[in-house]
């Protein structure tokens, strides 16, 4: 199995690139807030990835176990480095799970399953950062 992406340029610092889902996006960098291509900032984007790729993973497998939340929230920080290549060198996963009476065991096995088996985009990261997890419970 493989993905392919096209990326194309559109002007300025903004690049357009498909997706194997069908849509396009913006990425690159810019300082107007006004800006019609509201383009992603490639470095950022790779952080998003990385809480789209383990949620996805943590909401399949409560759905397995039969545990519920009413939120979840991924937080995800990156630190780069002063020296150029700038790549992030720590990464912290900050899991907001919202709802009540939370089954704090099964979500935690949920959460771990995808950090340390299911989610590549994670261990992607482990290949140039150190990653950090934590998981917080908001019961109502």
């Amino acid at each position: 199995m493989a993905d392919k992406v096209t990326t194309v340029w559109k002007e300025k610092m903004v690049f357009e690139s498909d997706n194997p889902s069908g849509f396009n996006f913006n990425l690159g960098v810019t300082e107007d807030v006004n800006d019609p291509y509201k383009p992603l900032r490639p470095k950022a984007a790779m952080l998003s990835s990385l809480a789209a790729c383990s949620g996805l993973d943590v909401v399949s497998v409560a759905e397995k176990m039969k545990t519920e939340f009413s939120d979840l929230k991924i937080e995800v920080e990156g630190e780069l480095t002063d020296e150029h290549p700038k790549i992030y060198h720590t990464v912290i996963v900050d899991y907001h799970f919202y709802g009540n009476a939370l089954d704090e065991k099964k979500i935690t096995k949920a959460v771990n399953l995808s950090v340390e088996k299911y989610c590549g985009v994670m261990e992607m990261f482990r290949q140039f950062s150190k990653v950090e997890t934590k998981i917080h419970f908001h019961n109502n």
